[in-house]
């Protein structure tokens, strides 16, 4: 089987590129043998500090957070490094070519009742001399992604990557602790009748929202004309996951809860890395009204809303929202 080294020179990525992943990749190997050792580790269980999302961080968030920034920050072609857990960008090397941005622990709410969490990371090249603790050279739309990945702490631990030449999936080898190729050329089915989605908040959401939720949950004699199930990990790694394993629909759409936030997932973090797995896997990601890689950040932190998965489903969701 190829490692993780090998699918990358195939791809013909600059060499530079290769040992940013590679350093990522890195952090993440870290990541996952803390998260097997679990309470013997001292990692579980939250910190008295508030990220700049206002969320409580989780003791493996900090942890998690420290390693990829430190062996990105003294990765000399790393320009800068953006975290969801950092109020601000940090400077790397003033000469690097890569921008990193990364959400450390996605789905960290898991950690203590042992279910799937995972590491989201995006890669841009920085298109000016502008340093790395300037937030405006990370101000790219997430076309402008040279590659795009995540790392899924489950039963065993997988890496899903694109640079741009379709999705690979590489499982830990802890035998050898190396990344080794598992599946490639993943397509995620064009149709589905399953969707993910917080029903707790149906309240808040908005009228087209609601509407596409009620006719799914009417089945075989609503207007869509099938039986939907549900699914609600609260992990977007976990059901992104799913949904390339097998199809479906991911949403985490506006609500009106707090009007000054376009939605709940960070743009940088998490919407632009996962639209771009899912659409090299063959599906679609939206707001519900544009491409989410279509969206120009103001700011390291944007928040948009999240509708991605099989292709057909996403253009259902953005047609009620048309109406």
């Amino acid at each position: 089987m190829k490692r993780l080294d090998q699918v990358l020179n195939a791809e013909n990525i600059p060499a530079e590129l290769e040992l940013v992943v590679n350093d990522v990749i890195v952090a993440c190997k870290d990541i996952a043998f803390k998260l097997r050792q679990g309470d013997l580790a001292g990692i579980l269980g939250a910190t008295e500090d508030e990220n700049v999302q206002g969320e409580t961080q989780k003791k493996l968030d900090v942890i998690s957070n420290d390693l990829l920034k430190d062996v990105l920050v003294s990765n000399p072609f790393v320009r800068g490094v953006g975290s969801e857990e950092e109020d601000y960008t940090i400077a790397a090397n003033a000469d690097g070519k890569y921008l990193v941005t990364f959400d450390p622990l996605d789905g960290s709410s898991n950690i203590d009742v042992n279910l799937s969490v995972g590491t989201i990371f995006s890669i841009l090249e920085a298109q000016d001399n502008t340093p790395g603790d300037n937030q405006d050279v990370f101000l790219q739309n997430g076309r402008k992604q040279v590659a795009a990945g995540y790392v899924l702490y489950g039963p065993s631990a997988l890496l899903v990557m694109t640079t741009g030449n379709g999705v690979n999936i590489f499982t830990l080898d802890t035998t050898v602790g190396e990344f080794v190729l598992t599946k490639s050329g993943i397509q995620i089915p064009e149709d589905t009748a399953e969707f993910a989605i917080n029903m707790s908040n149906q309240r808040f959401w908005e009228p087209e929202m609601k509407q596409y939720i009620d006719d799914c949950l009417q089945g075989e004699e609503g207007p869509l004309g099938k039986r939907y199930n549900m699914r609600w990990v609260a992990s977007m790694v976990a059901e992104v996951h799913r949904i390339l394993m097998r199809g479906g629909i991911f949403m985490y759409p506006y609500d009106n809860r707090d009007p000054s936030k376009a939605g709940k997932l960070r743009l940088m973090y998490e919407g632009n890395p996962m639209s771009m797995i899912v659409e090299q896997a063959g599906g679609a990601s939206s707001t519900g009204r544009m491409d989410i890689m279509d969206v120009q950040p103001e700011g390291i932190h944007d928040r948009v809303p999240v509708v991605l998965g099989s292709k057909n489903e996403v253009a259902k969701v953005v047609a009620y929202h048309n109406k």
